[in-house]
């Protein structure tokens, strides 16, 4: 995608993360820019990192659309995310502490989810904050 073209709007899908440290309380969020509505929302999950939330709200809205035969475009603003999705494998280097266990967990849920389904007709796109501000998914917390 151009980055020049105008903000995204409309028919399309912003994912966001935010946690509270690093590694600390993570979550995760989608929200459809159609309507300003939230999607979903997970967490927070002790432990966790922003990166991995990214990794995993990608992940969410990829399953949901599959689950309900949907194509809608996706952004985030994370590019390790999409390349983590890319490579079907979250990069974390993050360490098991038994406080994250469910992180880990949802990190191995994922990745399994990403090897055994077809989901490259939905198209993922990179948020570009520095054009278009922060993305809608935003928790506002910077």
């Amino acid at each position: 995608i151009d980055p020049r073209q105008p903000r995204p709007q409309g028919n399309v899908v912003a994912v966001d993360a935010a946690c509270s440290g690093n590694p600390g309380l993570m979550e995760y969020r989608g929200v459809y820019l159609g309507d300003g509505k939230e999607i979903f929302h997970a967490g927070p999950y002790a432990d966790g990192t922003n990166n991995i939330g990214e990794f995993l709200a990608i992940v969410h809205i990829l399953a949901l659309q599959k689950q309900k035969g949907l194509c809608i475009p996706v952004y985030s603003d994370s590019a390790n995310a999409l390349l983590w999705i890319k490579k079907k494998k979250c990069g974390t280097k993050l360490a098991r502490t038994g406080r994250n266990d469910v992180v880990f967990e949802l990190i191995e849920r994922a990745e399994l989810w990403l090897q055994t389904h077809q989901y490259d007709d939905i198209p993922l796109y990179k948020w570009h904050t520095e054009i278009w501000g922060e993305i809608p998914a935003d928790f506002g917390r910077k």
